[in-house]
């Protein structure tokens, strides 16, 4: 549930990705002094413990455009789309090509990281629909614990290729579409993919849960 703050509004659970460890203790610092109606939840250095975390999926998530990880924009902010969370791609790499690769990708905004902290959580609470007092357009929920990934189940090659596209944001329907099979067939791959993660004892019946599993195996490019 969400924190409740003293006006009895809710907290807007946030979520910032970034691997420069002197930002995230300036922004950290700055949100919980000045920004009342977030609630920092998650600070992640890597694309993993971000989506391993227990609070993932947030309400809100901040991504740094360039990590020193092999995961693009592109599947990064799909990913936290996917799952339920909004996303604000902050960046020093303030290019035209940089803007519409996240926005195309599904993110709210892309803002550059010489703006001033105020700016930015303007922002945020534009992006969750908070301006003249508006509540956040999604609540949060937690999400059941995950258990152990020491098991990698085999997958087919079909399985694998529908489980990559399903956890970047693809619907199901889409899916088909990208690997030019049935509707029934794709489903079929998913559903399977699924079964295999239950039977190794990795729960992955709700889509934020296969989102965290294909993270931990390193499905996502």
């Amino acid at each position: 549930m969400g924190t409740a703050r003293q006006d009895g509004g809710s907290v807007v659970r946030l979520a910032i990705l970034d691997d420069h460890e002197v930002l995230l203790d300036s922004m950290s610092s700055w949100i919980g002094a000045n920004a009342p109606d977030f609630e920092l939840v998650l600070i992640a250095s890597t694309w993993l413990q971000l989506v391993q975390s227990a609070n993932f999926p947030t309400d809100l998530v901040f991504l740094d455009f360039q990590l020193k990880e092999p995961v693009s924009i592109e599947a990064r902010v799909r990913t936290c789309r996917a799952a339920g969370a909004k996303v604000i791609v902050l960046t020093s790499l303030d290019t035209r090509e940089a803007r519409e690769r996240a926005l195309a990708a599904g993110a709210a905004a892309f803002l550059s990281k010489s703006l001033p902290m105020r700016e930015v959580m303007d922002a945020a609470r534009t992006v969750m629909g908070m301006e003249g007092g508006a509540e956040p357009v999604r609540s949060w929920r937690p999400l059941p614990a995950g258990a152990s990934a020491s098991q990698r189940p085999r997958l087919s090659a079909g399985e694998e290729e529908a489980l990559k596209l399903y956890v970047s944001g693809f619907s199901t329907a889409e899916v088909a579409d990208q690997m030019n099979v049935q509707y029934e067939t794709a489903k079929t791959y998913l559903r399977r993919v699924r079964e295999k993660y239950a039977k190794v004892d990795r729960p992955a019946s709700k889509k934020a849960d296969l989102i965290r599993r294909a993270a931990e195996d390193g499905y996502f490019h």
